[in-house]
């Protein structure tokens, strides 16, 4: 399923990952590079197989741990609040 971000949550690329700001509330959150790619996946439309073979293709990494990866940090935008 794609990701969507509500609209008081801003992001920004780094050198180092993406940042994740909840205007609002002011929490944010910075992503790594490997939480980068999965969120501009789901992003543009891809959905969590999509992010997986992304993984799997851009890092040495393998599926089950890919697939974690990817189910963890969907949860933890959508608990958070700052994602649907």
């Amino acid at each position: 399923m794609a990701l969507r971000f509500g609209p008081d949550v801003s992001t920004a690329e780094t050198d180092y990952g993406t940042v994740l700001l909840d205007q609002p509330s002011g929490n944010y959150w910075e992503l790594n590079p490997t939480g980068s790619l999965v969120v501009r996946t789901l992003l543009d439309g891809g959905d969590e197989a999509e992010a997986v073979a992304a993984l799997l293709t851009e890092f040495d990494i393998g599926r089950d741990r890919a697939e974690q990866d990817v189910t963890a940090l969907v949860r933890e935008l959508r608990d958070s609040g700052l994602a649907s």
